[in-house]
């Protein structure tokens, strides 16, 4: 256990716009690129920390690294006019404030919150609406605990980058475990509950217990599977060397619960160090399974060898790819956003260079407002070029499994710029429109 007691030494440290200039790996950037992470900087969140910036960047590589592009804020992530503008105001030193507003402006544009997340996916109770949660599919509830709404670092592609940027309209979040727990004594087909952000590892350990342990009683026994997306492993894995914290999930599994790490890995150059396998091995020791999934994004992972090495690592090292998603249709799309057909192409090239027990990956698939919906491929019927797509969730779980066909459109990223191809609607719309009408909230 010498590495592991070395690890425990570890101490935090973040890097944001406050601090990176003391980096001598920032004081060595080109000047155009120090000026772009500044500008993007004040409309999309910025924060590292020392462990990615010493351990997982290669320095020799940036500004192309791709973990770099993962954490530090890109000038292509902002529309030309939208860069311009901020950076105009800050060269000739306007006030905070008109850069603040600006911003805002900028953000409002970039659909900060996809897939009905707030509009749709909030659970009611007794007429109240429980802010901080969300009820998508029956069998699953997310919770976003307030102390858990920020991260060790931005990923510059996140999906819930509203959650980080200081505006709390665009924010979800809740201290209320009680609401939790009385949503879940109603709804006993509830059996899925995953704790979610920002990233949930940030939370100090008697924070992590209040929301859990209630949930271990036999009141809750429904609640059979918690899950916990994080994004520790990757970029603080020291996390996981808490014996509080392993204690704890210990007692998870002991109570009958299978206790699921969704770990968001998004490059294997985030798998080489001895702190992350390490943190690996201590979480499989204590009863946890660790699944891993990520977007495929450019600029960053979209080439299917990354993805296929990527692939093996995780299962050498005892994990389980699960999903390769599609780029949300949020903030910086334009940037990291790739084709379909590109993404299954390279979903496929990937996994056919895995072994079975590679193969347990889904993808690549939408989480877009009807569902999880999966690219299976591209075909040709009755001499129409189409996509294959199928539903892996859905809002009505009658919708799952049952192939549908959509024009081929080399150029399309996202569900809603798909046209079926027999017919003038999806199978699925109108029963989906039905659902809105009746208001629709999980």
């Amino acid at each position: 256990m010498a590495v592991l007691k070395v690890q425990t030494e570890r101490k935090y440290r973040p890097i944001t716009l406050a601090n990176v200039e003391e980096l001598p790996e920032w004081k060595a950037l080109d000047p155009e690129v120090q000026e772009a992470v500044r500008v993007v900087s004040q409309v999309l969140p910025f924060r590292t920390n020392e462990y990615v910036v010493r351990e997982l960047i290669d320095w020799s590589k940036v500004p192309e690294d791709p973990i770099f592009i993962l954490t530090f804020p890109q000038k292509g992530m902002l529309a030309p006019e939208d860069f311009n503008r901020i950076r105009d105001l800050m060269r000739k030193g306007a006030p905070k404030e008109e850069v603040r507003r600006a911003a805002h402006e900028i953000r409002l544009k970039m659909n900060p919150h996809p897939a009905g997340q707030l509009t749709h996916n909030v659970p009611v109770l007794d007429g109240r609406r429980l802010e901080g949660l969300q009820h998508k599919y029956p069998e699953t509830v997310l919770i976003f605990p307030g102390p858990g709404q920020v991260c060790h670092a931005f990923c510059t592609y996140c999906f819930r980058w509203a959650q980080f940027v200081g505006e709390p309209d665009l924010r979800m979040a809740t201290n209320e475990s009680k609401d939790l727990q009385d949503y879940l004594r109603v709804h006993k087909e509830v059996t899925d509950l995953l704790f979610t952000g920002g990233d949930p590892m940030v939370m100090k350990t008697p924070v992590f217990e209040r929301f859990i342990r209630p949930l271990l009683t036999e009141e809750f026994a429904h609640v059979q599977n918690i899950r916990i997306g994080t994004k520790a492993l990757a970029y603080w894995p020291f996390r996981f060397f808490d014996d509080d914290l392993l204690r704890l999930f210990e007692e998870i599994v002991k109570a009958g619960r299978h206790l699921a790490i969704m770990a968001h890995f998004t490059h294997p150059n985030e798998l080489e160090t001895d702190a992350v396998r390490e943190a690996i091995k201590v979480l499989r020791s204590v009863g946890a399974e660790i699944r891993t999934q990520s977007p495929v994004v450019a600029h960053i992972n979209d080439d299917p060898d990354a993805w296929a090495r990527k692939w093996k690592e995780e299962v050498r090292l005892g994990m389980v790819p699960y999903y390769m998603f599609i780029e949300r249709d949020t903030g910086p799309k334009q940037y990291f956003e790739v084709p379909l057909v590109k993404a299954w192409e390279i979903f496929r090239n990937a996994y056919k260079q895995v072994s079975g027990l590679g193969r347990t990956v889904r993808g690549p698939s939408m989480s877009a407002f009807p569902g999880k919906v999966r690219v299976s491929g591209v075909a040709e019927i009755n001499g129409e070029k189409v996509f294959v797509l199928e539903f892996l969730q859905g809002r009505n779980p009658d919708w799952v499994g049952r192939p549908f066909f959509a024009k081929y459109d080399e150029k399309a990223t996202w569900l809603d710029q798909l046209k079926p191809a027999f017919g003038d609607k999806f199978f699925y719309e109108d029963e989906l429109a039905e659902m809105v009408k009746r208001g629709l909230s999980g």
